[in-house]
């Protein structure tokens, strides 16, 4: 007798060989993602596609499926994202009958994804052990992203900001089971869910960047004076003084203001200046592994006083790679100052640029000082140099001529510097994470 004839026969005797038919329904509600930089949250609407079996018994152990048939938001207009760099993991609330969380995780594989492409995540699943009779309900609730991209790993978790619609119901047969607890939660691997908790360290590092950075505030005020005067005499170095900054940076970098500190020193060279800008060290970790070559840092310096202008100085990109978690030191700037007036030569810190490269794309996050004072006075003769406009030799340590006039890209270390790179490598690296959630206002959905 053929098989097909073996079943017809066991069914019209009323024994069903047929496994409990699954059920799928979607679940909408808005959402909250904040990358693991402590940035500001990007709000959408994400909607979840859940399937389960509809009948199952006690002592089952059945598996939960969450499809993503919207993400919260799109990828930003900022780099596009390569295959398989994106890890969703997450968690269904089991009510009712029980209750548990069922964690569920899905496998590092998607599509490459444009800048302002759609998020495509893979499903994720997990499986819960029933225990109790009666209707069980499963509600979608918090997930994570965890972008790879150039060896690195960063996360966004997202959390709903309402009452999440209770996806579908399974009816539970059965006596109920003997509790043992803590077993009906379920996937063993979607504990990688909670790796979200790694972007502390980030916010850590903002916080300890504040502690220091108050300090230079204090000093702002004092050290607009400037550095030892020089330039007209026997002496050929002249070292500047420390002083505080305030940067406020454009997408994508932070919303708050940044604080920083910056070193202007000068070693004079025929009729022009050696410019060397040096940042503090060490004042936040990284916030994600950082592959050699991945970022580095460009300013202009303020000239002011009898000559007026500005000089671009700029740094070579961080030579080591710098692991999640370790300090992060920023190269020393260095370029060309020409007087262009006979006098007193004022210069200052001024607005900073940190360029990030990822796969040969370039990602600028610019920082304008709200704040800054002199470092380094200068007696100066007129060599025909910066006065009334830009740089006219700047950059010689390898950035291009400056624009004329005002604030340039100063480079200052603490807080502004350090945590504008976190936010690259926040918003920007953090890709799947920060890239499931950054993108411009405009497009939130």
């Amino acid at each position: 007798m053929s098989a097909l004839g073996v079943a017809l026969m066991l069914g019209g005797a009323g024994i069903l060989l047929t496994a409990a038919p699954a059920q799928a329904a979607e679940s909408t509600w808005k959402a909250k993602c904040t990358p693991s930089m402590g940035s500001d949250p990007i709000e959408g609407t994400g909607i979840a596609d859940i399937t389960a079996p509809a009948e199952a018994k006690v002592g089952d152990e059945i598996e939960v499926t969450w499809k993503f048939v919207q993400a919260a938001s799109k990828n930003p207009d900022i780099i596009d994202l390569p295959a398989d760099s994106l890890l969703p993991t997450g968690t269904v609330k089991a009510a009712g009958a029980q209750t548990a969380d069922v964690k569920l995780e899905g496998p590092r594989k998607n599509p490459a994804i444009p800048k302002g492409g759609d998020m495509k995540l893979a499903d994720m699943k997990g499986k819960l052990k029933l225990t109790a009779p009666g209707d069980l309900t499963l509600t979608p609730d918090v997930y994570n992203i965890n972008a790879k991209v150039m060896g690195m790993n960063v996360d966004t978790k997202c959390v709903p900001l309402e009452k999440v619609p209770t996806a579908l119901t399974i009816k539970v047969t059965g006596e109920p089971a003997p509790t043992t607890g803590g077993s009906n939660n379920g996937g063993t691997t979607s504990t990688g869910g909670t790796t979200s908790t790694g972007g502390t360290t980030s916010t850590g590092g903002g916080d300890n960047g504040g502690t220091t950075s108050t300090g230079g505030g204090d000093n702002g005020g004092t050290t607009s004076t400037g550095g030892a005067a020089g330039g007209g005499g026997g002496g050929t170095d002249f070292p500047g003084k420390e002083v505080a900054t305030t940067f406020q940076c454009s997408s994508p970098g932070p919303t708050e203001p940044l604080n920083g500190k910056a070193t202007v020193n000068a070693k004079k060279s025929g009729d022009s200046y050696a410019l060397t800008v040096k940042l503090g060290k060490g004042v936040m970790n990284s916030p994600a592994d950082l592959p050699a070559g991945a970022m580095k840092a460009s300013m202009q310096i303020k000239v002011s006083g009898d000559d007026n202008g500005s000089v671009k100085v700029a740094g070579k990109p961080n030579p080591a790679p710098i692991k999640n978690g370790e300090p992060v030191n920023l190269e020393d700037m260095t370029g060309t100052y020409k007087p262009g007036a006979k006098g007193k030569a004022e210069l200052s810190p001024g607005d900073m640029t940190i360029d990030v490269n990822l796969g040969g794309q370039n990602i600028p996050v610019k920082c304008k000082a709200t704040k800054t004072a002199v470092s380094l006075t200068l007696e100066t003769e007129d060599a025909g140099g910066v006065a009334g406009g830009g740089d006219a030799a700047g950059g010689a340590a390898g950035g291009s001529p400056a624009s004329g006039g005002g604030l340039a890209e100063t480079g200052a270390e603490s807080d502004g510097a350090l945590r504008a790179l976190g936010l690259v490598a926040g918003t920007v690296i953090l890709l799947g994470g920060a890239v499931f959630t950054f993108m411009p206002r405009r497009r939130t959905q």
